[in-house]
């Protein structure tokens, strides 16, 4: 494709598309300008051209239908959010949990390293499509990129070539992204967002979070922004769809950070017993969802990408058979290991192979002491091709949702599942959600860290009006708002057992929040919202010993105290812009605990 220029008639007669490639190209000094089609033939020679060029290893036809392997630079294995920036008007804009610089400032920084950048490289012209095609929700991005890897990805990620301009049309706006490989020095790495401009711009990286920038960048950072701006949320959720035995079907969105079972949880394969009691989970996306009122009033969700992004290690027919079938092919698999006979395999995956090349290209054996596929591995997949997928997937209007759930990793205090007691306490349970570092993370384990709605990384502005938003979407909603939940699957013992045995299980909970959902469902009330009866959760059914169940369900006085004072030292860390309803909700919840406490002082 190099030496090649090409432009398509459909891209010009969107004037502002083309002057601002036009403008990219100079700055760039590209030796050539490729549009992307998104097709078959065009998907085909790419592979190709990589595999020639070493990018890429094609992987046993017969075992890895049309799919491909790529191990990246060692300094470029996963998002850095110490170099991503909100370069938003001001600091206050962007807010305390955001790293900030003005954006003359940055474009000061950042510019110069994209002239003369694509000297000797191809420039590809990416039109996608966030969305299904024709939903009002749907938006348009273009990213510009030297890397023929992300345009793969991209591929498989969202909704490629002539559906994205055709919904452009003529006059219609778009999300800007500008990408280069660069010279992959960390020093020069930046992902910078800006949101006046409906720009991104990513130099010196090419992981996937950092490159595809239709991703995290366009899907949460700036539609956050956006949704603010036009009424509705941008959320890193996943969009679930629970079938019960008479046909009636509850759709729900969840937060959840990085360990928490997020993943498993949008694939979820229900125990036999409620399967065959006439049960069904559908997937309709695992990692964002787009929110919009409809004409009835009620919130509903669209995923706007068209393929899973997932993390290979601990994947497995056990953990997750559906991931793992959604990547059997058309998959573009990153920095696992490569096994002689040009298959592939990570940690979890069934027993260790005798021999195979990790992901950094070197020799490795079960003996050897490093890990064989690198923890952050990924593999591109569409999402077409999962089991669970729900026919209702890429409908344009998008699914109602009925109930939205966070979560978070605690191995003590918060209960398996409790439930919001309107949409103000629901806003509040999410901006207030915490979850302890995992061994991997930085930090030590068991460090709490506030994560409000899993969007600490992800949200484009100030995280105190991002709370007033959900708090403004609430007031339009009203009695129509989804029901809100908080679950924890990470309850231990003191001897540090696990207390819930999560996976399939967690249906037992999907099942009580459907329930409540509309209206039903045995529950009890506690200082920090309705908690299921043990009955309602099946404890006996699972042959849980009441002990267990109580721990499970216990709410303790101390420790929520404990917890609501440094919440308080939290919310207070954001100023005159927290919202007056979330301070008054802490308050509340304090004046609960206490209540509660003198109640069970006087028994």
């Amino acid at each position: 494709m190099t030496g090649k220029h090409r432009r398509e008639t459909e891209s010009m007669a969107n004037q502002k598309l083309q002057q601002w490639v036009d403008e990219v190209s100079a700055c760039t000094g590209a030796d050539s300008v490729y549009w992307c089609d998104g097709s078959e033939e065009e998907i085909e020679r790419l592979n190709q051209m990589m595999v020639e060029d070493g990018t890429l290893v094609r992987l046993d036809p017969e075992k890895h239908p049309n799919s491909f392997y790529a191990r990246s630079d060692v300094n470029d294995v996963a998002r850095v959010e110490d170099r991503t920036f909100i370069c938003a008007a001001t600091l206050d804009d962007a807010g305390p949990t955001n790293n900030w610089m003005a954006p003359d400032q940055m474009h000061a920084v950042i510019d110069p390293l994209f002239e003369g950048c694509m000297q000797g490289r191809t420039m590809y012209v990416i039109p996608y499509l966030m969305g299904p095609p024709g939903s009002p929700m749907a938006k348009v991005g273009i990213e510009i990129t030297d890397s023929p890897y992300v345009v793969a990805n991209m591929r498989i990620m969202t909704r490629m070539g002539q559906v994205a301009l055709d919904e452009l049309g003529d006059e219609g706006d778009f999300g800007k992204g500008l990408h280069s490989t660069g010279n992959l020095d960390p020093e020069q790495r930046y992902i910078c967002h800006f949101p006046d401009e409906n720009l991104i711009m990513s130099f010196s990286s090419n992981y996937g979070g950092n490159a595809l920038l239709g991703k995290k960048c366009f899907a949460l950072r700036l539609a956050s922004v956006l949704a603010n701006r036009e009424g509705w949320l941008a959320e890193h959720m996943l969009i679930l769809g629970l079938t019960d035995p008479e046909g009636n079907k509850t759709y729900v969105a969840a937060a959840f950070p990085s360990a928490c079972g997020k993943t498993n949880l949008a694939m979820l394969v229900p125990p036999e017993s409620f399967t065959a009691a006439g049960w069904r989970v559908e997937t309709i996306g695992d990692d964002i969802a787009w929110l919009k009122f409809g004409d009835d009033g009620r919130l509903y969700a669209i995923n706007p990408e068209f393929g899973f992004f997932g993390v290979a290690p601990g994947t497995s027919q056990e953990t997750n058979p559906n991931a793992l079938a959604s990547c059997r092919a058309n998959t573009l698999f990153t920095n696992v290991a490569l096994l002689p006979d040009n298959t592939i395999w990570w940690e979890g995956l069934g027993d260790p192979p005798p021999e195979a090349t990790d992901w950094k290209g070197n020799p490795w054996t079960p003996e050897s002491d490093i890990p064989a596929a690198h923890p952050n591995s990924r593999f591109t997949a569409p999402a077409e091709q999962c089991p669970c997928i729900s026919p209702d997937w890429e409908s344009p209007q998008g699914v109602p949702i009925s109930a939205i759930v966070f979560g978070g990793r605690r191995t003590s205090t918060t209960p398996l599942v409790y439930q919001a007691r309107s949409w103000q306490h629901g806003t509040y349970v999410g901006a207030t959600m915490t979850s302890e570092k995992t061994a991997a993370a930085v930090g030590g384990l068991g460090e709490l860290r506030h994560d409000p709605m899993a969007m600490l990384p992800f949200c484009g502005y100030h995280m105190a009006d991002y709370w007033q938003h959900w708090l403004d979407v609430g007031e339009t909603g009203g009695e129509k708002m989804p029901t809100v939940f908080h679950v924890n699957w990470f309850r231990r013992d003191a001897e540090g057992n696990w207390l819930w045995p999560g996976f399939g299980e967690n249906m037992r909970v999907l099942k009580w929040i459907v329930d409540r959902a509309a209206g039903g469902g045995d529950a009890v009330d506690s200082p920090i919202g309705w908690l299921p009866t043990p009955e309602a959760v099946g404890f006996e059914e699972l042959g849980l010993a009441d002990e267990v169940a109580a721990t499970l369900l216990d709410v303790d006085i101390g420790e929520w105290l404990a917890e609501v004072r440094e919440r308080g030292e939290y919310l207070a860390g954001f100023g005159e812009k927290l919202p007056e309803a979330i301070a008054s909700e802490n308050d509340a919840l304090l004046q609960r605990l206490e209540l509660s406490g003198q109640d069970k002082d006087q028994e």
